[in-house]
């Protein structure tokens, strides 16, 4: 159990869009799943791969309409339903970010976030059944296939419990906040490499989600009862364990056996953990990871 059975979700905050089928050429569905994972979840910029001329070629069929998740009433839904954990855990981000968006001196407003089923379009590109979760700057947007955490477990090696779950669109919700404080326009993410840009832009983003963690159990619903529980360490180490398996060194080391600071994007396992925990104990004010020296990254 994670949210206060008792917490009241108004619904609203998470749409899921119709089911879309995509056929891919010029490497097949393998190749595809790959792309995308890397591309959309560790940052790696794959547009050569994908672009015209002999790269991936992706053809949509149906539609992308989406309807609001409205199932979703109390915290024991979210503790039962993955479509309402996601409802509830963005409830309790919004009125997280409203608050804590003062602190951060940024005019706040609250992305779309959209589960889908199999693929969406959208204004980055066409998201398949396997891209895994990511933030569209020009939509202002969150798209997730909540089939993803299937994967986060058995690929990845996260322990997938609610919290790491959650972590992962906190994660995604805290590059909505830079979208808004103006991050992705005035940083250079083009490169790689341990203190490269794009690392930095990641490990603040793994900063805010656990500065959301850190007051997520005193932050209260509709009817005022806090949206969860206190979390228990356990739970703070499935948080931990997502932002571990998703490092660049894990990545690289179960792909290829092989690490390569200088090709990061997101950072190393450690670091992701490490930045989560300061913003965990120390708040999303503490988060700066643009401005450092890349020996204190």
């Amino acid at each position: 159990m994670t949210f206060n059975d008792d917490s009241q979700l108004q619904g609203g905050k998470v749409k899921r869009r119709g089911r879309t089928t995509t056929a891919v050429a010029g490497g097949g569905v393998g190749v595809a799943i790959l792309v995308f994972l890397i591309a959309q979840f560790t940052g790696f910029d794959l547009s050569g791969v994908t672009g015209g001329g002999g790269g991936l070629t992706q053809i949509q069929g149906g539609g992308t309409t989406a309807e609001p998740v409205t199932e979703c009433r109390t915290g024991r839904d979210a503790n039962a339903s993955v479509d309402c954990r996601m409802e509830g855990a963005a409830e309790s981000l919004d009125a997280y970010w409203t608050t804590e968006s003062r602190q951060l001196g940024i005019a706040y407003t609250t992305p779309d976030f959209s589960l889908f089923d199999g693929s969406t379009d959208t204004a980055c590109g066409t998201a398949s059944a396997s891209t895994g979760p990511f933030y569209c700057p020009p939509d202002r947007a969150i798209y997730l296939d909540t089939a993803f955490y299937d994967d986060l477990q058995a690929t990845y090696g996260s322990s997938g419990g609610p919290l790491a779950q959650m972590y992962v669109v906190a994660h995604e919700w805290g590059h909505h906040v830079q979208q808004l404080q103006g991050t992705f326009a005035d940083t250079d993410r083009s490169g790689t490499g341990a203190s490269s840009g794009s690392v930095r832009v990641e490990l603040q983003a793994d900063c805010y989600a656990g500065a959301w963690v850190g007051d997520a159990a005193t932050t209260k619903s509709a009817n005022g009862e806090t949206f969860f529980e206190p979390f228990t360490r356990a739970q703070i180490s499935d948080a931990l364990s997502a932002a571990s398996a998703v490092g660049d060194d894990s990545i690289q080391e179960r792909s290829s056996g092989h690490v390569d600071p200088d090709s990061f994007t997101h950072g190393s396992s450690e670091q992701r953990q490490r930045w989560f925990e300061r913003g965990y104990e120390q708040g999303a004010v503490t988060c700066d990871t643009l401005s450092i020296p890349g020996s204190s990254l």
